[in-house]
């Protein structure tokens, strides 16, 4: 069973003390990690969480929160917006990130 947190930070903190302590950021067509020279297309990780966010106030804070795992043995988190904060990706990145988890 997969915890539900009320907020963003709560619920990267959780994750960071579960192991996932890298910082992935979303690039078009892969997510990078800048603690590791690692570029990791679709195929080279799996998502195992996801967490969404919805803006109470303000529908630009709406954020997803994924934990994913490399096959490096990298785990880390990603944080991005949705809607229409999120990011421009590749269709296989798009895909990749329309997983469906609580």
């Amino acid at each position: 069973m997969i915890a539900t947190y009320d907020t963003v930070s709560e619920t990267v903190n959780h994750l960071r003390e579960r192991g996932y302590d890298m910082d992935f950021n979303l690039d078009f067509d892969c997510i990078v990690c800048k603690q590791h020279p690692h570029r990791l297309p679709a195929s080279e990780f799996e998502i195992t969480e996801v967490h969404r966010f919805e803006g109470n106030s303000d529908p630009a804070d709406a954020a997803i929160v994924y934990a994913i795992e490399s096959k490096h043995g990298l785990k880390g988190v990603l944080v991005n917006g949705y809607g229409t904060s999120a990011d421009s990706v590749s269709n296989e990145m798009v895909e990749k990130l329309s997983v469906r988890h609580t």
